[in-house]
Order: structure tokens, then sequence, then C-alpha cells
């Protein structure tokens, strides 16, 4: 969303304004005759606390299900790789029996399967997944706010709300995992065909392991982000002016919120373009170099951004009038409000997505405010 929070401002500034307008139909209807002011500001101290919590990460990738070539491959990525299920450690027989036959007659120099034998890997489990406990949570923020009131009439009046744009600290929860399910099938392409037999025989081999891409808790802060948060609300304010000085009022109304300048945290910034790499070697039919998280060809690199979200606030408040002009000002107001937050990584050399990760950031802050105003 392209939209910038100036509009919004610029809106709720020159409303005030067009209403105070000569019109002797609005004048007549409101006017009351007590001498209130029309229009108030204060400015003080706000206080954001979020109290949502995170979601799981989802995450897909360009990794359809299909089958991919493995390339040359240690022997021991394979033997960690294969399923602990009874039909794994069947196949996990054969497989051994392969490598003791294999290494007897010089085969897998160094311990790595070449590209003659390993096959192909049959993957349905990279294009798309879930991740459990994990996920991102808005912290608390402090923060210069600004309110505006034109008042109506003595009781009512429309406020807008701003301030200071902050910059919210995002904590991470949980380590994100790309879980490898399916098959490898060995198969033989070298130039015995007594050889080829005995590869082909030794599969297919049950996969299921899982490769770490990102620790979101690995430092404090996750990402960052400056939160634009103007809002406007209808409010009613209890007692009269020149009577009492203490007025409670209520409120309600709508917030808009945007975000600007959303970074990520360096570290996992450096695993998410190592995951990168790993997806492009699967591409590539290098399925082998991706398990053992080798560089690709590929470039990676990554973008984060939050979306833009409009959510309905509540507000509790009361002022305190030192005399006409002057007052003190305290509220406390609730939103329930959420938005997602998408990291996508893209191979800057082609163009072509390689994973795309969103989550829900359910932020529904609390928010305190207190502050000195002047009445006009």
């Amino acid at each position: 969303m392209k939209k910038s929070p100036l509009y919004l401002s610029v809106a709720f500034f020159c409303f005030p304004i067009i209403c105070h307008a000569e019109s002797s139909f609005f004048n007549d209807l409101f006017s009351e005759g007590d001498g209130f002011k029309r229009f108030s500001v204060s400015a003080g101290w706000l206080y954001s606390n979020p109290t949502g919590k995170a979601n799981p990460v989802q995450v897909n990738t360009a990794v359809k299900k299909g089958k991919y070539e493995i390339g040359p491959i240690k022997i021991d990525t394979v033997r960690n790789s294969i399923a602990k299920t009874p039909e794994g450690e069947t196949a996990r027989k054969g497989f051994e029996a392969l490598i003791s036959q294999g290494k007897r007659q010089g085969a897998f120099a160094d311990n790595i399967i070449p590209q003659t034998v390993s096959g192909y890997t049959q993957i349905d489990s990279l294009e798309a997944w879930s991740n459990p406990n994990t996920g991102l949570k808005a912290q608390s923020v402090n923060t210069v706010g600004l309110l505006m009131n034109y008042h109506i009439t003595d009781n009512w009046s429309i406020q807008f709300k701003g301030g200071i744009p902050p910059k919210v600290d995002i904590a991470g929860i949980g380590q994100i995992n790309a879980p490898i399910k399916g098959l490898a099938l060995p198969e033989g392409r070298t130039s015995r065909s007594i050889a080829n037999e005995e590869i082909n025989s030794a599969g297919p081999l049950p996969i299921d392991t899982t490769i770490p891409i990102t620790n979101l808790q690995q430092s404090k802060i996750a990402a960052t982000a400056r939160a634009w948060l103007p809002a406007t609300e209808i409010q009613y304010q209890f007692g009269k002016s020149g009577v009492n000085k203490f007025r409670p009022y209520i409120g309600v109304g709508i917030v808009y919120a945007h975000f600007t300048h959303v970074k990520l945290n360096k570290g996992i910034e450096r695993d998410l373009i190592a995951a990168g790499h790993n997806i492009s070697n699967t591409l590539n039919n290098r399925a082998g170099a991706a398990m053992e998280k080798q560089k690709s060809s590929a470039d990676p690199v990554v973008k984060v951004k939050a979306t833009d979200a409009f959510a309905p606030v509540i507000t509790l408040g009361a002022t305190y009038d030192f005399n006409d002009k002057w007052y003190a000002v305290a509220s406390v107001s609730y939103s329930k409000m959420s938005n997602k937050s998408i990291i996508t990584l893209t191979d800057r050399k082609t163009g072509k997505e390689l994973q795309k990760s969103t989550t829900k950031i359910n932020i529904d802050p609390l928010i305190t405010y207190m502050g000195i105003g002047y009445r006009f």
C-alpha cells in the first residue's frame, strides 16, 4: 500500500477548519451560548503495550512436489536422513550393504556417493509448510503523543491522534526448520550393468529429516520497523465547561497502521540467504548439495515488509482543568489490531522467487497517554 499517512493527517487537520467555516445552519444547530472553546490540543507521553500473541510462520518455496537429482552426496548425509521407521530400518540394511560392497571395490572415495549412484529424490514436503511455536511479537514503545480535538458541542468532539512515529522492536519466537520427506531413489549409471542392478536394488529409501533454517530467538530483536499510527475518534465528555474541573470522557474510532523502514536482524537475514542457496541447489538438481548447505549459483536477496491495517479503537479518559485554557489529560485506549509480515527470498540474477514466509502479527495494543493541553 503506497498511500502516505500524511494524506490522512491532512484530512484530519482540514476537517475542523472546514467545519468551522461560516454556516448559519451549523452554528444555530450546535451553539450553546456558554463560551466553550472549539479547539483543543495536547502533547505528552504515549506508551503502547502490544498484548497480542504470535502466530506460526508459514513458508512456501519454489520446490514443488516431484523428482530432483541428488548429485554427489556424503554417505553420512544419506544415512542420517533415512526415516526411523520399520520401513526405513529395512531400507537402511540394503543401503549399508551397498556401501560396504562399494567400499570393498574402491568406490565412494572420501565417503562421497557419486552422481552415477545417488540417483533421484522424490520430495513431497517443501512446497508449503507451517512452523508451530514460531512467530513475531511487537514490543512496547514510548513516544511523544499529540491529540487535537474539534468540539462540536461542549460534550461532543472529534479527535485526531498522532505523534512522533516510534521505532518498534519485534521479537522472534521459535526455530524455523525445513522438513525433508520423501524417497531417495538410487540409480546406477555406471559402465557395468551388474553394478547398476545392485545399485537399483538398494532403493527406495524413505527420507524423513529436517534442515534448520533460522532461529528467530538468536537475538532479542528479530526485526525493527517505524510505526505510523494516526487515529480519529468521536468522543463524549461528561460534565460542563466552567462548572466541572474533572471531566471523564469516552471515545470510539478507527486507527490506521502503516509501517516503514522494516529491517531484519542480520543473523536471520544471513540464515535466509543460506536457505535460498539450498532451494536453488534443489531446483538445479543438486539436492545433495542443498542438504549439505553448499553455496549455489544463485544470488539470493531478502526483502521484508509489513502490511497496512485499519482497526477499531476505544478510549476511556479524563481531563482536569487548571483554568479555562490549560488542562491535564490522561487516557487508556485499546485496539484490536493485526497485520502480516512478509519475507521474500528472490534470486537477484533471475528474479525468480525462491521462498516466501508469512506470519500474522496480533498487535492488539493497550495505549496509555498523559499530557498537557491548551484550548482556544
